[in-house]
């Protein structure tokens, strides 16, 4: 048995009814400007979000204040081409690419293609037991945490839901 020492963090994702992998050394910082950015109240502030592990889709290479967001326009993370789009935040789902090994993605997992966003792993619920138990033997650590998975989603942004 190999020792990884990696810790990931998975959950259920309501975005294509599966779970979702992530790797947990940076989830919960990524999950954090999620949340920073869709607390902006004005352009000026969504901005200034400082991103570490996502870039801003809100920021001055994207949307010039010239073009009509002015700093102290209102700011409704909705309205951002990026996320109306759904390509941002990234795809929980295709997380699992990078960070599970390659022989369980074929075994517990299918690949899936949409039509705008590209490729993900498709991780069936009722795998979880096998799948979490297999990387448990192989020296990963392995926490569910379907919250962080939500707003890994990018799920009720802009939206005062919980």
């Amino acid at each position: 048995m190999t020792t990884l020492n990696q810790h990931l963090v998975y959950g259920y994702t309501q975005s294509h009814d599966c779970l979702a992998i992530a790797d947990a050394a940076t989830a919960a910082e990524e999950a954090e400007e999620i949340k920073a950015l869709g607390a902006a109240r004005t352009w000026g502030e969504a901005r200034q979000v400082p991103m570490t592990h996502l870039w801003n889709p809100a920021g001055p290479d994207y949307h010039d204040p010239r073009d009509g967001y002015a700093d102290d326009k209102p700011f409704d993370i909705t309205q951002v081409s990026a996320v109306a789009d759904g390509n941002w935040p990234p795809m929980v789902t295709e997380r699992a690419f990078t960070v599970l090994p390659q022989d369980l993605q074929d075994r517990y997992g299918k690949r899936q293609v949409t039509v705008h966003s590209g490729e993900y792993l498709d991780i069936p619920l009722d795998c979880e037991a096998d799948l979490v138990a297999e990387l448990r033997l192989r020296g990963y650590k392995v926490t569910r945490d379907d919250e962080l998975i939500h707003v890994l989603s990018g799920h009720d942004l802009g939206s005062t839901a919980s």
